[in-house]
């Protein structure tokens, strides 16, 4: 005859064994499940690392964690601030001395002052209320992020993004 409570023990320690790797995320992340914050169709077919940042942002924005989709769109706009600077051939424009590119508040800058390019007035500024953001969101230790503080600068953080797709002949 079985012991019906070690039975019921066995099955709550499988159970138990088998919850983390049943119910975590792939390893590489998953597909968000809204489009909130940007269409994927402005970045798809750009480059992969580009798509997998905006699903992170369109991803946290649903979750609702604002601080981390601040932080995302941040990212976004330093690399295509860079991606910008690569395809014209002047990345050393907006690297320090030993060779790193630069903060974003120069990257902004640099962007600004270069030549090479109009940047659209509506673009210049966007630029820095979308990084007095994800500069709150990542360096202030008393700031959280709401879905308000996000979705007002919506508008912006498109307008940005797209232009500086086309800058860098991405789309």
């Amino acid at each position: 005859m079985q012991n019906p409570g070690r039975d019921l023990l066995q099955i709550v320690s499988k159970i138990r064994d088998d919850l983390p790797n049943r119910y975590v995320p792939p390893s590489a992340g998953t597909t968000p499940r809204s489009q909130s914050v940007l269409p994927h169709a402005m970045i798809k077919n750009t480059r992969g690392y580009l798509e997998r940042v905006v699903f992170q942002i369109n991803g946290s924005y649903e979750n609702g964690w604002f601080d981390a989709c601040a932080v995302m769109m941040r990212r976004l706009l330093e690399t295509l601030i860079v991606e910008v600077f690569e395809c014209f051939k002047i990345d050393y424009k907006i690297k320090n001395t030993t060779g790193d590119f630069l903060y974003l508040s120069d990257l902004i800058s640099a962007l600004l002052a270069e030549s090479s390019w109009n940047l659209g007035r509506n673009a210049k500024q966007a630029l820095p209320r979308l990084k007095a953001i994800g500069d709150q969101s990542a360096h202030s230790r008393r700031f959280i992020a709401h879905r308000e503080d996000i979705d007002k600068l919506l508008p912006d953080f498109r307008t940005v993004v797209q232009e500086l797709l086309f800058l860098s002949r991405l789309k």
